[in-house]
């Protein structure tokens, strides 16, 4: 059974003030599921949090993800979205990123802007949707783009986004550890320049644990409090990590 850590931290809302986290980590039986909520175009009571909160007690129902992940999500999804009537377009939503292991294989989905990083033999590999951010700045309201072909993935009300996630498989006896994250820690490797690559961070982890990680990022964001250095909604967002340590028992 791999070894399994995490950290969590809520962030602070546009407002300055505390609220509470959108960010969930869903631990299955033979998976490690990472999910950001993010608010509806049409924001309302139910938010990205509330999103996330129900996507994880969906996920949570399954035990086990046992079949094909873009399959297992779409059929989460759809039960999500009928049982409390969402409506693709007008929905809250989630990004959704999946670390899958079976005796023989490690199997990666990543959904929207939650990369995950696979350490190998050979060094790390990033599976990351890219589609969002290389988006940002392109076009005036980036909600309107969201779940179309010509646009970016997430998951909303619509189970088809499910089969439109990045996704990958390394052999298990290949794979040393896999590191999910949130964009709320991914920041710190792509946007602010904290740590020279995933391999520190992984470092970071393990000698000083992931709560290590998420300190630096908070201390960089504080000491850029007017967020000039680095742009961003929040002065800090909310932030999940999981590191998974694979050994050669199984």
């Amino acid at each position: 059974m791999p070894e399994i850590t995490t950290a969590e931290r809520a962030g602070v809302g546009r407002d300055g003030l505390p609220r509470p986290t959108e960010d969930r980590i869903v631990r299955l039986r033979n998976a490690v599921v990472l999910l950001d909520g993010a608010t509806s175009p049409t924001p309302r009571e139910r938010d990205g949090g509330w999103h996330s909160r129900h996507l994880a007690e969906e996920l949570q129902k399954l035990g086990e993800l046992d079949g094909d992940l873009a399959e297992d999500l779409a059929r989460t999804i759809e039960r999500l979205a009928a049982e409390h009537g969402l409506t693709p377009g007008n929905s809250p939503s989630s990004t959704v990123s999946i670390t899958r292991w079976t005796d023989t294989d490690v199997d990666v989905l990543v959904l929207a802007d939650s990369p995950v990083v696979v350490f190998t033999d050979t060094g790390a590999e990033v599976v990351a949707d890219t589609r969002l951010r290389d988006m940002r700045g392109k076009v005036d309201r980036i909600t309107d783009w969201r779940n179309r072909e010509d646009g970016w993935w997430v998951a909303e009300a619509d189970p088809a986004a499910a089969h439109r996630a990045v996704r990958a498989s390394w052999p298990r006896d290949r794979v040393r550890a896999v590191l999910m994250a949130t964009d709320g820690v991914s920041c710190g490797v792509d946007d602010y320049g904290l740590f020279t690559d995933w391999q520190t961070v992984l470092q970071i982890t393990s000698e000083k644990g992931p709560e290590a990680v998420l300190d630096e990022i908070r201390a960089a964001e504080a000491s850029d409090p007017d967020r000039t250095k680095w742009l961003r909604t929040k002065v800090h967002d909310d932030q999940a990590l999981a590191i998974i340590g694979f050994t050669s028992d199984k």
